[in-house]
This record gives structure tokens, sequence and C-alpha cells, in this order.
């Protein structure tokens, strides 16, 4: 029931005070010309865990610890009887004895009736403690969506950016362009489908060959290695930049050429180093590169943001790639 309605409820000689009061699911006290308590209802006492010894008789502003003499909220409820004005909403945030922290609204509405010309207030309450953890956690939850949407526009730029144009067709450069920044979607996506807090190198392996569509990439046994969202983006973007690369100019440029995939865990310290190799045969003779294109670049960069390194060797017999990561950055 608002404020206002029973209010008037209240003013009506034909309606049974008590009844009204000990009905209402919130908190409500009726006070007297002197602001001390005449009654409280039984959510009061159950809200606030205190009893009617320690409440009826005794002034708002010294019920429990003194939580409701506030400077402000005095003012305004003095100003209520002289004035007829109401207070509507007033928030008292508070550790409560008993009860911990809460956050209350106060509302207070004068109360005078036909046959009775002594002022008294109706002061209801209302607990809106979940409802502002609600929009607090709410606020929290639309930055993070903002840093994370600011995240993968910079990203999705820098790729638009990198991707070279020169020489190219159109085509080539969308190709190219939709390629990595479908990488980059599928490394989230990886962690969107898994239930658990880290996802294991297999499946980042096993997304990365489906999305090369080759039967020529021969993954030898290797152990079972978690990864944290911290390894998953940068690796998929690695798998991604090899095949591509081998599909354009190496091994897989050919039916014979093969690629042999593995990976293992180095050192006797814990946490281990995670080692990924690559290594191309029966594709075409390869001399380095002139020039280092944006591919080799993202798969140094992206070992290097996980706090490793990529070794990248040009052999006649085909690119061979290590890649050490640290598991523990």
């Amino acid at each position: 029931m608002a404020l206002l309605s029973l209010y008037q409820a209240l003013s009506s000689a034909h309606i049974e005070v008590q009844g009204i009061v000990d009905s209402l699911a919130d908190p409500v006290l009726l006070l007297d010309e002197n602001l001390c308590v005449i009654r409280a209802n039984p959510a009061f006492y159950q809200t606030f865990n205190v009893d009617p010894d320690s409440t009826v008789g005794v002034s708002l502003f010294a019920l429990g610890s003194g939580q409701w003499d506030i400077p402000e909220l005095r003012r305004l409820i003095e100003e209520v009887i002289p004035k007829a004005q109401a207070v509507v909403g007033f928030e008292v945030n508070y550790d409560f004895p008993s009860i911990g922290r809460r956050v209350m609204l106060v509302s207070a509405r004068r109360m005078v009736r036909e046959d009775n010309n002594s002022p008294n207030l109706v002061i209801a309450f209302a607990d809106v403690t979940s409802a502002r953890k609600r929009a607090v956690d709410n606020d929290l939850l639309l930055a993070e969506a903002k840093h994370r949407i600011k995240n993968v526009l910079t990203v999705v730029h820098a790729l638009a950016i990198q991707t070279g144009v020169e020489g190219k067709s159109a085509k080539e450069y969308r190709d190219a362009f939709l390629g990595r920044l479908e990488a980059f979607i599928s490394a989230k996506d990886l962690f969107a489908q898994s239930a658990e807090a880290q996802v294991s190198l297999s499946a980042v392996v096993d997304d990365a060959l489906h999305a090369a569509n080759t039967r020529q990439i021969v993954v030898e046994p290797s152990p079972s290695i978690p990864l944290d969202s911290a390894h998953v983006r940068p690796i998929r973007m690695i798998l991604h930049e090899l095949t591509t690369n081998a599909i354009k100019y190496g091994a897989l440029s050919r039916p014979e050429g093969l690629v042999h995939l593995g990976w293992r865990a180095i050192g006797e310290d814990k946490p281990q180093n995670l080692q990924i190799d690559w290594r191309e045969e029966r594709g075409p003779v390869l001399s380095p590169p002139n020039h280092r294109g944006f591919g080799i670049t993202l798969i140094e960069s992206s070992a290097k943001n996980c706090g490793g390194e990529a070794n990248l060797r040009f052999e006649p017999e085909g690119l061979q790639v290590e890649i050490l990561i640290p598991m523990g950055q």
C-alpha cells in the first residue's frame, strides 16, 4: 500500500487503524506530535529485530543505536507537522544492529483524524537493499560489457589496419581480414561454450583444424593441457596464421604436403612451459621471406603477449615453428 493510500485509510474514522497497520508487509510506525512511537506493526519488529518494549514510547531519533537521528531526516520530519508536507523516499544506508547493513527508504506523512486534532505521523520504511545491489551489479555488468566491446573493436580495428592491401585484390583482402576475425571470435566462443574456467589446448587445435578444413595436418599424441582465457585467443590466432600460410605458400598448398602438430609441457618447475611444435614437409622449397608480413608479426606478437616467444625457421623442406609459452603468465 502506498503511503498516500495508507494515510487516506488511516484518516477515515470508519477504518480500524490497528488492523491496517498490522497487515502491512513493510515496516510502519505511528508517531505522536512529539515524534515518539505510538505503535509499530509486526513487520517493523521483524525487519529490525526489536521488541515493543524498546520501541513504543521512544522517540524516532532514539530508536536502536540512533540510526534515524540524521540531521537532514530530522529536519524533513520536523517540517511535516507544521507545514503538512511529506517526506518521500529519504535514503538511509546504515549498518543496523543484528541485521547488518541495509539501504532503507523512509517516507513520512502527517495524519489528522476528523475526530482528533492531535497531529500524528505515519512513517513507512522500504528495504531496497537487494534492489540497490542488483542495480550496482547491473552497472558493473554494463561497464564490463562496454569494456569488452571496446577491446573487441580495438582488435577488429587493428586487424583491419594491419591486414596488408598491397598487391591484393579486394576479395583477397576481405578473405584475409575475415579469416583473422573469425579466428578471434572463435577463440571467444570456445569459452562461451565451456562450463569450465579453462579450455583444453586440444579443443583449440580441433577448432583451428575444423576451420582449415584439411586432413593434411597430423596431430601427434600430446598431453591434455588446460588453457585460461589469456592463452586461448593468442594460440588460436597463431594456429590460424600458420594454417593460412601453409595453405597459401607452404606444405598445404600441395596434395602431398603434410604438417605435424604437437605440444608438450617442458621444465621440471611448476608452472611448466608449453611448447607447441609445427613442422611442415613435402611442400615447396622455402627460403626466408624478403619482408616481414603481418602474419609473421601476428604470430610473434601473440606469443609475446603470453609472455613467450615464437621461433620460425624457413627451412628448404618446410617451415619449422616452435612456440614457447610460460603457463604461469
